[in-house]
């Protein structure tokens, strides 16, 4: 660039599809989950999960394997721990603070797989190519769900997933 006298190179483009109705633009996925019910200790735990997504084609896999597991791992958070407990006497939030905050930690974190289902898309764009977002959260709460009641029989459809939900 300094033997062309050139200070600076820009180059700005935009693309956009046209939404005939014929075609879906979005990412899409399926979530399967394994989990382990003790009843005598309370403990629900997530041991294995397996993410398909299709994202088009996939320009980096190890920043995009890594998007989608965090997504899992979150999703497995919001299923067993997250809450937030009101006090309805005073209408207050009574775990406002990080410190009373449950997330999940690697003894929660168990068996993840994200597979990437190959689509090649040349309609949503001259690459191919689809954000993935927090694609990886969003089936997570419905397998995990799913899998409590083929192990238990019973139905959850409120979080966070405790066991004294299913005893219920």
């Amino acid at each position: 660039m300094r033997h062309g006298a050139v200070d600076r190179i820009e180059q700005e483009k935009s693309t956009s599809f046209a939404n005939d109705g014929k075609h879906a633009h979005n990412t899409h996925s399926a979530l399967f989950a394994e989990v382990k019910v003790d009843e005598q200790l309370g403990v629900i735990r997530v041991t294995r999960i397996v993410s398909a997504v299709a994202a088009g084609r996939i320009l980096n896999t190890k920043t995009a394997h890594s998007q989608v597991m965090g997504g899992v791992v979150w999703g497995i958070g919001v299923v067993l721990h997250e809450e937030t407990l009101i006090d309805h006497k005073f209408g207050r939030i009574m775990n406002a603070n990080i410190a009373e905050y449950h997330v999940p930690v690697n003894a929660d974190v168990h068996d993840i797989k994200v597979i990437f289902v190959e689509e090649q898309d040349n309609i949503v764009n001259p690459l191919g190519v689809k954000g993935l977002g927090e694609i990886g959260l969003v089936g997570v709460a419905a397998a995990i769900a799913n899998a409590i009641y083929h192990a238990t029989g019973k139905r959850v459809r409120d979080l966070p997933i405790t066991l004294d939900k299913l005893q219920r």
